[in-house]
């Protein structure tokens, strides 16, 4: 109700003075407008669906068809019940030679209207199933049997792999509830903050209200409810957001924050390569499709359409109402920092930049000591502007500088490199947090592009934030792409890759043996190989391996945990490296041997100890189970770190054993 009641001052413009005519042309206009750009919408998806997969078939499925009717008319079966012949007389006559042509495009054509046909029919009959809603009026904790037939009959209608946009068209339009029950509901809501006279005069005006307006309007919403497929949406984006004429700033924005205890990297280059790049794999995805829908109960979906314009998509001002600018694609970033815009690329012939590119082109900016050009340094202080006015002073920045304003506004979204640390501090938890919010939510009024879709802000610590404008989507939207950098699906990725090669090397692919093998042939037979003798040549700074536990049911770690075996070591490979020996004892405890020579001033096993005792915490604090660990040991692993004999940790995750240096 906020927000609604922000826009009523803006709906001034829509009322008529005139006759009840023109008002009537105004509200017909609008519905016939508000059902064109849903229809546009639904075309576009269309085809979008037919290029990626069609839900809940594909295009395989038109081929197992087609192939299918083939075959049948090889054995000489008609499934067609005479169709096909039909279609074969309407088609040009190609001479006999083509005769079997014919045929095959008959085939084609029925096979293209049969699967047509069952896409239809499947689309309406998940359609049906979705505008049930008996399920959300059941006890939490409980499901009827009705409702599990429905959730069931509501899984073989989805398909297996659901794509992102792929119930769109399956989804209900959204009803216009009953108006005698919204009226009841409010003066329900407003009772107890009214006093009792204030209360009647409410409830006479709402009376009043159902008796003669009501009718009217609630016939052109249920019109337009037949129109498009949401009666209120594109309204609300209208008249809520983008004819406000106030600042965006606090006004239209919204902050995320970073993980409160794990910092990945302290180091700001490389905490926003790792982000943005990220955030542009997630668009990958996005543009594939990728991206599993919101599934509540892990069955009713949710509508992806604001999912479309989370990247490449400004706001642009405009003198009485705003409108959205979304791009296609965008191979750039936009980065502000000390007052200096540039221009970062992404994207090479190959695809999107490593990581390692991306933060090379942040520390070349970090370091850059140039001073920023007249006017430059505040010139993102004009989105935070009243609209009208940024309005008109942007038709002058597209004539005096019209290529930086489209590297701004063209870009796949802006970054913000800020020079202060911020975050959670032990010291000062409070403060720390204020502070750490209000540089999200307001920075400092001109290191923020806000017309963007969102900034990404990387601060000189390594903590991360997120400023949304509110526009393009609500919250849910932004917040899903948020948690999927962060660090939880980076390390999933890793685990993925780290099982696949483990699983190669068991079945014989592994690299090294290969490689040494090839290496030994070489020598044998006196054939000079430069890439073989700089592999073999390569020096190995950490050697590694496990003890695998094999005879597990000889150990009852549960019952018995003090016997516990801490596994066994082996020295260093190399003059400055480590040898790091590990083993898993049950589901709750790992126990690290980590040696290292003396004689190397580069290496020291308890700094090493610390540092995987660390990762260890942070990538358990990525699950919900062990959100509480980091702060937990945190002073533990500071008293451990001067141990002479290091120290095991044993709880319900990790533990780590550092062995003195040799």
């Amino acid at each position: 109700m906020g927000e609604a009641h922000q826009a009523s001052g803006l709906l001034s413009s829509l009322s008529s003075d005139g006759s009840e005519v023109e008002l009537s042309s105004t509200v017909w206009q609008e519905i016939y407008l508000s059902g064109l750009r849903s229809w546009k919408r639904h075309l576009w998806r269309f085809w979008s669906d037919f290029l990626t997969g069609v839900v809940p078939a594909s295009p395989l499925s038109w081929l197992f068809l087609f192939s299918a009717i083939q075959l049948a008319w090889f054995l000489q079966l008609d499934p067609s019940l005479g169709l096909m012949e039909k279609i074969k007389e309407l088609l040009p006559d190609w001479g006999g030679q083509h005769h079997r042509l014919r045929g095959v495009l008959a085939a084609a054509l029925f096979a293209s209207c049969l699967w047509g046909a069952l896409i239809f029919t499947l689309h309406v009959a998940l359609r049906l199933l979705l505008s049930h809603h008996g399920w959300l009026l059941e006890p939490h904790g409980t499901m009827s049997s009705p409702t599990k037939t429905w959730l069931a009959l509501v899984r073989i209608f989805s398909g297996r792999r659901p794509m992102l946009f792929g119930f769109q068209r399956s989804l209900p339009r959204l009803p216009v509830p009953a108006v005698q029950d919204s009226v009841r509901k409010y003066l329900e809501s407003v009772r107890p903050l009214l006093r009792d006279d204030a209360f009647d005069c409410a409830a006479a005006l709402a009376h009043d209200f159902l008796r003669l307006q009501a009718p009217l309007l609630q016939f052109y919403l249920r019109l337009k409810s037949w129109c498009a497929s949401n009666y209120v949406s594109d309204w609300w984006e209208e008249f809520v957001y983008l004819r406000s004429r106030n600042s965006l700033l606090v006004n239209s924005t919204f902050y995320m924050m970073d993980f409160l205890y794990v910092t990945p990297t302290p180091l700001q280059a490389a905490r926003a390569g790792n982000a943005v790049h990220a955030l542009l794999l997630y668009r990958h995805r996005l543009n594939r499709q990728e991206i599993p829908p919101i599934l509540l109960m892990g069955m009713r979906p949710l509508c992806s359409a604001q999912y479309e314009r989370i990247f490449n998509t400004t706001r642009i001002p405009g003198v009485e109402k705003d409108h959205l600018r979304h791009l296609q694609d965008s191979r750039h970033v936009a980065v502000f920092h000390r007052g200096r815009f540039f221009r970062v690329g992404t994207h090479s012939q190959n695809g999107l930049l490593s990581p390692r590119a991306l933060e090379q082109q942040f520390q070349w900016i970090l370091d850059d000591p140039s001073p920023a050009c007249p006017h430059e340094e505040h010139l993102a202080a004009l989105t935070t502007a009243p609209r009208s006015m940024w309005a008109q002073v942007r038709e002058s920045l597209k004539t005096h500088a019209t290529s930086a304003l489209e590297a701004v506004e063209g870009a796949a979204f802006f970054v913000s490199l800020d020079s202060e640390p911020a975050g959670l501090t032990k010291e000062d938890p409070a403060a720390s947090l204020d502070a750490y919010a209000h540089a999200l939510l307001a920075g400092r009024g001109h290191d923020r592009w806000l017309d963007k879709s969102f900034t990404l802000i990387i601060f000189s610590n390594g903590k991360l934030g997120l400023s949304v404008e509110h526009s393009w989507a609500d919250c849910p939207i932004s917040g899903h792409m948020w948690e999927d950098q962060q660090c939880l699906a980076l390390f999933r990725m890793a685990v993925d890759k780290h099982q696949a090669l483990l699983k190669a090397a068991m079945s014989g692919q592994g690299i090294d043996r290969h490689l040494f093998a090839l290496y030994i042939v070489s020598r044998f037979l006196h054939l000079q190989s430069p890439f073989l003798t700089q592999v073999q040549s390569q020096q190995w700074l950490l050697s590694a391996s496990q003890i695998p536990v094999q005879q597990t049911h000889l150990f009852d770690i549960h019952n018995y945990p003090d016997y516990v075996s801490s596994g066994g070591g082996f020295g260093p490979a190399d003059d400055h490296g480590y040898g790091i020996s590990y083993i898993f004892m049950g589901e709750d405890m790992i126990t690290f041997h980590i040696s290292s020579k003396k004689s190397s001033r580069k290496t020291d096993s308890h700094r090493l100890g610390q540092h995987i005792k660390d990762a260890l915490l942070d990538v358990a604090s990525l699950f919900q189970a062990g959100q509480h660990l980091k702060h937990q040991f945190r002073s533990l692993g500071e008293e451990d770190s001067g141990h002479s004999h290091g120290s095991s940790l044993s709880s319900d995750t990790v533990g780590s054993k550092a062995s003195p240096n040799f």
